[in-house]
């Protein structure tokens, strides 16, 4: 019972030999091991692991994992159900299913425990230091506070949940009601604002905006916290799910593939190049300098970022001595600047740039890299001049430098 399909259209997806080495420019299917029409509901990552939800009912085949980029897929113990909702928290992995509830891995999918929430369809997950977040097939939202161990029901107890953000203290509930429910106290209490005729599929934070995709009504647009929406693109088509990077934001369509906007949602053009069909894109992810997609009877696919988005580079693959935040260039700049660092290690890294007063306004990378020099382009277009400071931050590894903005 996964999240509702409309007006698919069935394509065959034709069987073709393309090496990673000479397939430049496009999507590549990545099916060795998960079969090239398996439906792909969910994508997350943990550390080198890929983890994919996955199951079509009669086929019920759960969670698949990869360690290698997507190169090979390996069926985890969790193979009997249809996984759509995947979250990863520290050693965590959360999967959610359709009719057995939350089941819970600590040691990268070899074993799974089924939760005492055993009898509901999860169509989303999100998770908050050691609260998780599940949202329900019209059962609402129920909320643990103990990595799963135990959950109570929230008060928003009816709704068919597709959708999480979290922004601060604000959690974000996208419903099937065309609503959006906001909560400031974890859950306690929530607020309703209608947003669209349309249900509420996927949500997505790029600085300051909250980005919604519809059912059927393109995407969503809030300024501030939430309290107001206006359709800003892709009128008419269902947008399933969104993945961030810096300004740019990928959104997954029924029918019409990937599209992607390099400037914060003003314009989106589609990249659907290599696709052998153009189904229903439910899950997006970015990690080790690819985007990855996956979707209804779909198998995964990959494509490297390089390709699609300058902002990000791996400029060297040698190994460094140390972690190193190099001061960015030019500085004063405007309106774009230069910000270099060094990874000796493989790790989660963000790189995240704050005003004067400490408020955090972009996010520039937030993903799993290999160890490398990386070189990444800020575009401060939309921000008035001042003082902002960039910070990076791995495991074992944080430092903080400033910077001037003068238009």
């Amino acid at each position: 019972m996964k999240k509702l399909i409309y007006s698919l259209a069935f394509v065959l997806i034709l069987n073709f030999t393309l090496t990673i080495e000479n397939c430049q420019c496009q999507w590549v299917q990545m099916a060795n091991g998960l079969g090239i029409s398996q439906s792909v509901w969910s994508l997350a990552v943990s550390g080198n692991y890929i983890f994919a939800g996955t199951g079509l009912y009669p086929t019920l085949t759960g969670v698949y994992i990869s360690t290698n980029n997507g190169n090979n897929w390996t069926q985890t113990s969790l193979n009997n159900l249809e996984v759509d909702a995947l979250a990863v928290s520290g050693n965590y992995i959360f999967a959610g299913t359709d009719g057995s509830g939350v089941y819970i891995s600590i040691n990268n999918g070899t074993n799974w425990a089924q939760t005492a929430m055993n009898s509901k369809s999860i169509n989303s997950l999100a998770t908050f230091g050691n609260n998780v977040f599940a949202g329900t097939v019209y059962f609402g939202i129920y909320l643990s506070t103990d990595n799963g161990t135990t959950w109570a029901q929230t008060s928003l107890n009816t709704q068919f949940i597709h959708a999480f953000a979290i922004i601060g203290n604000n959690i974000f509930a996208g419903a099937h009601d065309g609503s959006i429910y906001l909560s400031t106290n974890n859950g306690t209490n929530w607020t309703q604002t209608v947003v669209s005729t349309e249900g509420i599929i996927c949500l997505a934070v790029l600085g300051n905006n909250i980005f919604a995709g519809t059912n059927g009504n393109g995407i969503y647009l809030s300024t501030n916290n939430g309290i107001n929406w206006t359709q800003t693109a892709l009128s008419g088509k269902g947008v399933y799910s969104f993945a961030v990077l810096g300004n740019n934001i990928f959104a997954g369509t029924t029918n019409s593939g990937v599209y992607l906007s390099t400037n914060s949602g003003t314009n989106w053009t589609q990249k659907n190049e290599g696709f052998t069909s153009l189904s229903v894109i439910y899950s997006l992810l970015i990690t080790n300098n690819y985007i990855f997609a996956g979707g209804f009877q779909f198998s995964a696919w990959r494509r490297p970022l390089s390709e699609l988005i300058v902002g990000v580079k791996n400029i060297s693959s040698d190994i460094p001595s140390g972690f190193l935040l190099s001061q960015n260039y030019p500085n004063p700049f405007n309106p774009t600047t230069n910000i270099r660092y060094e990874i000796p290690n493989s790790g989660f890294v963000k790189l995240i740039i704050f005003d004067a007063l400490g408020r955090e306004v972009e996010t520039l990378v937030n993903e799993q890299q290999s160890v490398g020099v990386y070189e990444v382009t800020w575009n401060a277009s939309q921000f008035p001049s001042g003082i902002y400071f960039y910070k990076l931050a791995t495991e074992g590894f944080s430092e903080t430098k400033k910077m001037i903005l003068l238009k």
